[in-house]
């Protein structure tokens, strides 16, 4: 496997150490190069040259492949119990009850690793635990007949809750039966429990409505996330920061089974929406949020982070935001590119505002890891419960920076209905346009493959749904008269494109990057047509200056391609982006020694 680069090493200014002993997280490789010029004459080189995989400091064993930026801190789930997850913790028309052997093999692992005996796996987590009881219950409580228990399962806890009513700890009983009349022995752990201190009482409150099917309001919702978050380390009785990882992994799995309302969305959305303080404002005339899922692409090539320097080449910026590794998937994330490319991936949103700023970058990546520290501390949490939960979806609607001029927000998403869930997160935000893709894997570009002949469940990849304002006024000042919606679904030919099947990368982050490059080098073929395809196609919708033709709006992101200036953009980013959060460090310093001079009468 092979990559373009750039023949000539770059050569970057040192900080002085008497200025700011701070490290980067990732040291730019040796492979980045001066900026692109038109045409510039790129060679083949090995990408996994020892000396290109050292200088990146990766402490993943093969940076290639998305599965290898796991932590290898994280522990790991029981696999028997997360394969019953996967069937049951979903919703009321897609939860697939167990067969009798599975379940008893589920139960049965449960109860070994209860009281110790599990030896040939690892532990189940109370975690899991949480989750594959908190199913169970809403399950038995609510769901339709075909998704209820199946009678195999019925006869394995029968035969199992006996026992694991003594060996499970009181919360995963409260989980299991908290009205302690769904097992049939008229247990009195369930309706007894209360938690223990003032946050887990909060939880077991809102738990009671939630596995009898229930919903709860903005304000609970939010006021049991911080109280919880962000969650430290656990310990072995499984709980964290005081509360049981039990109860919180069955609150945020029953919300998605039984399908979020709006506000218990918005309350996801929000509820951290201060925790570094106020949110920096750039000074740009166009911003685009792109929310890609945070769990990145498992199949197909992920274009958003090539579609965003192409935009910023005619002054359309865009924030990028997810993380570097993201369960349920753990695919290819824009985080492990650029992390592959040389670029800091630990920018603040300050530093973020620097890089939209700058005109010859034009666009910035956000970790979550950085922006909103305790949702991401749920990681954890968030692979042994398996399923996504509701901030897989909230999580793509964030405005790390805001703009000076309009702003858009640009999402993708998977299962029927929550378009329009997005749509709403959207307008609350109170940006100026927004757009919401049924792209392949829930991701949010479209594709210029053809339709297959036989697709007619459900909506097909390509749809498009939104919003544009009319004037300058922000969602939230102007009427729905004043707001223009559309929906739409995209067909490439019809615009000129060859029907094209979508490269596959399989997991591989090197694959991504270098159907890119090969792409931003003006080299004609799925990838490149991909990228002009969603870069053209964004900037029409949300109604950009410029894009009201969609022919123009296309030539415009050819350009941008074949004069060179994308890819340019993009060598841009990765070495300002490296050097941004020392320069960030040098203008704190300054600004903090400019302030202590005045407040001493010295300037």
């Amino acid at each position: 496997m092979k990559s373009l680069l750039y023949p000539h090493p770059l050569s970057l200014p040192s900080f002085s150490s008497s200025i700011s002993t701070a490290k980067p997280r990732h040291l730019t490789p040796t492979f980045l190069y001066p900026s692109a010029v038109k045409n510039p004459t790129l060679t083949l080189r090995a990408a996994l040259d020892s000396a290109t995989v050292n200088g990146l400091s990766f402490d993943t064993r093969n940076p290639t492949v998305s599965s290898s930026y796991r932590s290898s801190s994280l522990p790991k789930p029981n696999p028997t119990v997360l394969e019953a997850q996967t069937r049951v913790c979903t919703g009321p028309t897609q939860t697939k009850p167990l067969g009798e052997d599975q379940a008893f093999k589920v139960l049965d692992t449960i109860l070994r690793s209860a009281t110790g005996e599990l030896k040939d796996e690892e532990p189940v987590s109370r975690a899991q635990l949480g989750a594959f009881f908190a199913a169970m219950t809403i399950r038995a409580n609510c769901f339709p007949e075909a998704t209820q228990w199946s009678e195999g399962e019925s006869r394995a806890m029968n035969k199992y809750w006996p026992l694991l009513v003594r060996a499970l700890p009181p919360d995963v009983v409260f989980i299991a039966d908290p009205e302690g009349s769904l097992m049939g022995i008229g247990s009195s752990i369930g309706p007894q429990f209360v938690g223990n201190g003032t946050s887990e009482m909060r939880l077991v409150g809102a738990l009671r409505e939630v596995l009898a099917g229930g919903h709860l309001g903005f304000e609970e919702v939010q006021g049991c996330l911080r109280d919880v978050l962000p969650l430290k380390s656990t310990t072995e009785e499984g709980t964290a920061t005081g509360v049981s990882e039990s109860l919180l992994s069955a609150l945020l799995i029953g919300q998605r089974m039984n399908r979020e309302t709006d506000r218990e969305l918005k309350a996801y959305c929000l509820a951290f929406d201060d925790e570094l303080g106020e949110t920096p404002i750039a000074d740009v005339k166009s911003l685009t949020h792109y929310g890609e899922p945070y769990d990145g692409n498992t199949r197909f090539f992920r274009s958003t982070l090539f579609v965003a320097a192409v935009r910023s080449c005619y002054a359309e910026s865009s924030v990028l935001h997810g993380a570097e590794w993201m369960p349920p998937k753990g695919g290819v994330t824009e985080e492990q590119m650029l992390k592959f490319m040389g670029a800091d991936t630990s920018l603040t949103p300050s530093q973020a505002k620097v890089l939209l700023e700058d005109e010859g970058v034009g666009f910035a990546y956000i970790s979550h890891r950085e922006a909103r520290p305790s949702l991401y501390s749920l990681v954890k949490l968030r692979e042994h419960i398996k399923k996504p939960p509701p901030l897989a979806t909230s999580e793509k609607v964030q405005q790390f920076v805001k703009a000076r001029g309009k702003e858009a927000i640009v999402t993708g998403f998977y299962h029927e209905g929550y378009e329009d869930s997005l749509l709403m997160l959207m307008k609350r935000r109170g940006v100026h346009s927004g757009l919401v893709v049924k792209g392949e894997e829930g991701a949010l570009s479209m594709t210029t493959r053809l339709r297959p002949v036989n697709s007619s469940k459900g909506i097909p990849v390509n749809y498009c749904s939104g919003f544009r304002s009319l004037s300058m006024a922000s969602a939230c000042e102007i009427d729905g008269v004043s707001r223009q919606s559309f929906n739409l679904e995209v067909n490439a030919m019809d615009y000129g494109f060859e029907p094209t099947d979508t490269p596959r990368t399989d997991r591989s982050v090197l694959k991504n990057i270098e159907l890119g490059l090969t792409a931003l080098h003006g080299q004609k073929g799925p990838a490149y047509d991909r990228i002009v395809l969603n870069a053209g196609m964004v900037d029409h919708l949300l109604g950009c200056d410029g894009a009201e033709d969609i022919s123009v709006a296309l030539d415009r992101a050819r350009e941008a391609i074949d004069s060179g200036k994308a890819l340019e953009r993009l060598w841009n980013y990765v070495k300002v982006a490296y050097r941004s959060i020392h320069l960030f460090i040098v203008q704190q310093v300054a600004s903090n020694s400019a302030l202590f001079l005045s407040e001493e009468g010295l300037v």
